[in-house]
Parts: C-alpha cells; sequence; structure tokens
C-alpha cells in the first residue's frame, strides 16, 4: 500500500524495520511517524545506533502489544574484537585498554564462551538505558560518574563462532548469539576479552530476529519511504502469538473484557483470541479452568 497521508487513520499493525547503522531507533520512531501519518507509533527493543537490523513498530492499536513482544527471545550476528577494550563495549566507545592478542587460538575463544552460554548472571553494559536514581546509566557514564550496574538473569542459547580472523595484534571473531530479551551482545564480548584476558569489544551487532520476525519481513527506510508495509493486526497477532477461535457467543463476551470459563486454549502464555470473522480480538491467558484477558483490543 502507499503511505497513508495524515488526515487518514492510520491502519494499526506491526511493521519491521531493517534499521540502518547510525540511527537511534527513536530516530526510527520518528520517520515512522511522518510516514504513518499519525504520532502513535513506538518501538519494541532498542537497538544501539551502531546496529542493524530488525526493529519492530507498533502503529496505532498495535502499539500495545509492544510490551508483550518486548519479552521474546532474539538472534544476532556480531563481530567481537580481541584485544582491545572500549568504555561503551562497542568501536564507538573511548578505548579503555588496547592488549596484544595475536596469540589467542579458536580452541582457547571456545573455551570462554562456554560459561557464557545458558542461563548466566550478566551485568549491563554501564554505557545502557538501563535507569539509576532516575536517570539513564548511559547518561551518568557520559557525565563521568562511574556506575556499577547489578546483574540480571538472562539467558543465551547460543553463542558460537562462525569465524575467527587474526589481525596482527586483534583477533576478530564473528558470532552468532541467540539469547533472551534483554541480554546484551555487547556485554557478551567483553566478558569473552575479559576471560581470556585481552579485553574485547563489538565492532558490528546485526540482529537477525525478534521473535518470529526475521529480516525476510523487514524493509529499510527507504523501501518503506516507497511503499509503506504494515502487518496488520489480525496477521502480526497470528505470527507472534499462539492462536484461539472463539465462537459468536465466546467473541462477545471477550469483547466485554469477561473471564471465560470452561474453555481451554490449547497453549501456556499469552494467546491471540479471534472472532468467527477472523478478527483479532483480545489476548488472553489460561488460569486452570478459565481464560483471563491480558489485554483486549477492540
Amino acid at each position: 500500500m502507499s503511505n497513508p497521508s495524515t488526515s487518514e487513520e492510520a491502519v494499526p499493525g506491526l511493521v519491521v524495520v531493517d534499521k540502518p547503522s547510525g540511527w537511534t531507533s527513536h530516530d526510527v520512531v520518528g520517520r515512522g511517524r511522518k510516514l504513518a501519518g499519525t504520532r502513535k507509533v513506538g518501538h519494541a527493543g532498542t537497538l544501539d545506533p551502531m546496529a542493524t537490523g530488525v526493529l519492530l513498530l507498533g502503529i496505532g492499536r498495535a502499539t500495545r502489544l509492544l510490551g508483550q513482544l518486548q519479552l521474546t527471545d532474539k538472534e544476532y550476528v556480531a563481530t567481537i574484537r580481541l584485544g582491545r577494550s572500549t568504555v561503551t563495549d562497542d568501536a564507538e566507545g573511548e578505548v579503555l585498554e588496547d592488549v596484544a592478542a595475536g596469540h589467542v587460538t579458536r580452541e582457547q575463544v571456545e573455551a570462554a564462551m562456554v560459561p557464557l552460554r545458558g542461563t548466566i548472571q550478566q551485568v549491563p553494559s554501564a554505557v545502557s538505558a538501563i535507569k539509576v536514581d532516575g536517570q539513564r546509566s548511559y547518561a551518568r557514564v557520559r557525565a563521568g560518574e562511574q556506575v556499577a550496574l547489578e546483574s540480571r538473569e538472562v539467558t543465551v542459547d547460543d553463542l558460537s563462532i562462525t569465524d575467527l580472523r587474526v589481525e596482527g595484534e586483534v583477533v576478530d571473531v564473528d558470532v552468532h548469539v541467540a539469547c533472551t530479551s534483554g541480554t546484551y551482545v555487547r556485554a557478551l564480548a567483553r566478558d569473552l576479552g575479559a576471560a581470556l584476558g585481552v579485553g574485547g569489544h563489538l565492532t558490528m551487532l546485526r540482529r537477525t530476529r525478534v521473535g518470529p520476525f526475521t529480516l525476510d519481513h523487514a524493509a529499510t527506510i527507504d523501501e518503506l519511504a516507497e511503499q509503506w508495509r504494515v502487518i496488520s493486526l489480525d496477521d502480526a497477532t497470528r505470527i507472534a502469538f499462539d492462536s484461539y477461535d472463539l465462537s459468536e457467543a465466546e467473541a462477545a463476551d471477550v469483547m466485554f473484557g469477561r473471564t471465560l470459563t470452561g474453555i481451554d486454549l490449547g497453549a501456556p502464555g499469552t494467546v491471540a483470541v479471534f472472532d468467527p470473522t477472523g478478527r483479532f480480538l483480545a489476548l488472553y491467558e489460561q488460569r486452570g479452568g478459565t481464560a483471563r484477558p491480558v489485554a483486549v483490543f477492540v
């Protein structure tokens, strides 16, 4: 479909953007507002300016889905440079230390990755959006403060080498990462370098998947400017959640946000429920022999 004008009501749904390097997630939201013709645009899962790849935008009523989508798993490809540590744990930060790493072998890197897989306690990068006493951690660091963030539990399902190159006194390691939301790939780079005693930081990060949404669903900013591509609320929720098709009587109850008794949604967690015509109505959750509303969209 072509871009809506500001006089039309924006079609609610999800837009999957292939975020360009150098743009903040807020920059993408700003462009999305212009292209969609509405200010009601939000994003799920912040990407650093340096990073590229899958960024989900919610348009209109679909912004209410974003809190649910942020709780999902993600995949990345990245390059970790061993032999240099930075303030931000990526290539954009001030260099803290250079340590010759040309001697590091693939076998040593593989061994150092083992403790970084599975369910781990990870200390987020100090230059992050986490709030400390009401102020973003990155703002405190940039103001010259020393910030010590508490560790948090994350799960790294995969951290594996796809290529390794010795470049003089540094080693560049291309990796694939599959992890839960809240995992900092920059922190994985930092911790891998620390474990090897040479320091490490990210030089490239590309997100390839957020839940079921991949780069195959994504369009660049330029492509979206040419042709606005919205995954409708009906289709997006079918893709993102387990689904349940209601009877007419059940649909009527759902539209009033009522608890459904004697019903089995057939899946744990949040389930998208649809009326007999296939229209998405709400997100529900099974609790024993009843299903209770999480969010009603009509």
